[in-house]
């Protein structure tokens, strides 16, 4: 695709203009070893947040760098130079995988780092990794195979990009996430391995309370459902709980308008199914929401926020922000769209 070459061209300049080709290996690449810091580098947020939470007291003693912080997404994020040097220097690089990260496939065919070792999370995840829903017309993005208005679930494979990359949106997916970095974490730090085995032990613990917590949240709703007037990045939350979900657009789509037709359908399928609320996800204006919401058969449902930390800024994670806190809030939000009361 036009846009693919258009970006791979631009980081090979990039790449060639600094001198960042045949860099003669660990040593120019880094200075790691003159201070004895661990370079961590991580695209996107909830990576980022794993890596703290494993490495634990040992944060303050790594330099930990995360590249989309600044309002910028995975699918509209274009790399500087900064980035380039960072991701050649790293000790250990995680960055998700999919089709929106093909210029981190140009980056490491053009940078000799011997020592580096590389998490791709669609890899460590492959038996878990989705494909991407693509709506034809109106159809709802399920987290279930079968058929309505006349399409089928099943979907066909069109290399890479047909493969849903919001991975990290499960809590099962970061369970298995965080295993592999707590391995490589020992393998480049020994002698601080037996932290990171105890620090991942202990955050599994709490990624498993809030998933059993999900499950019983969902197990409460009369009608597990969900309506976006927007993007749907929730696929796999939503397949690890039975939720069905209806949506404007897939995942990874960048349509700004929804049809009459779309609108039509999800604002009569809210109505039908006695939805209390159309969801939006971060960085919307929620606007098609709102039209949704507008035109159901009782007009009183509420617009409420999903958040797919798609776009976590600096400012954000200075304050506090992590991966736990954005699931347990989304977990309230479930909780009420699926009007769920008591529980946990």
């Amino acid at each position: 695709m036009s846009r693919k070459r258009r970006m791979a061209a631009a980081v090979l300049a990039l790449l060639l203009a600094f001198g960042m080709t045949g860099c003669g290996g660990r040593e120019e690449a880094s200075n790691a070893g003159e201070d004895g810091r661990l370079k961590i580098v991580c695209t996107i947020f909830p990576e980022y947040d794993w890596v703290r939470e494993i490495l634990g007291e040992q944060a303050e003693e790594a330099e930990l760098t995360l590249l989309m912080k600044n309002g910028a997404d995975l699918h509209s994020y274009q790399p500087t130079v900064w980035d380039m040097r960072k991701i050649a220097e790293a000790d250990l690089f995680l960055y998700v995988g999919g089709e929106s990260d093909f210029w981190i496939e140009a980056a490491l065919a053009h940078t000799e780092n011997p020592g580096q070792i590389t998490l791709n999370l669609m890899e460590v995840l492959e038996e878990s990794v989705k494909k991407e829903e693509h709506p034809e017309g109106v159809r709802p993005a399920r987290g279930h195979e079968h058929t309505e208005h006349g399409h089928s679930g099943e979907e066909e494979e069109h290399g890479p990009e047909a493969y849903d990359e919001h991975v990290w949106m499960s809590l099962r997916n970061a369970q298995t996430a965080c295993r592999a970095v707590t391995e490589v974490l020992c393998r480049l730090d020994e002698a601080h391995g037996a932290l990171y085995e105890e620090n991942n032990r202990a955050y599994k613990e709490k990624l498993q309370a809030l998933d059993e917590a999900y499950e019983e949240a969902v197990g409460q709703a009369s009608v597990p459902a969900l309506l976006f007037g927007d993007r749907f990045p929730f696929r796999y939350l939503a397949e690890d709980y039975g939720l069905t979900c209806y949506a404007a657009f897939a995942g990874c789509s960048a349509e700004t308008e929804a049809s009459f037709e779309t609108i039509t359908f999800l604002a009569e399928k809210a109505g039908e199914l006695g939805l209390p609320a159309v969801m939006k996800i971060d960085g919307s204006d929620g606007r098609i929401a709102r039209t949704i919401a507008g035109n159901t058969r009782t007009g009183d449902q509420k617009v409420l926020l999903l958040d797919s930390m798609q776009s976590v800024s600096g400012q954000e994670i200075e304050a506090g922000e992590t991966y736990m806190g954005i699931m347990e809030r989304n977990l309230e939000t479930l909780k009420e769209a699926l009007a769920v009361t008591g529980g946990r």
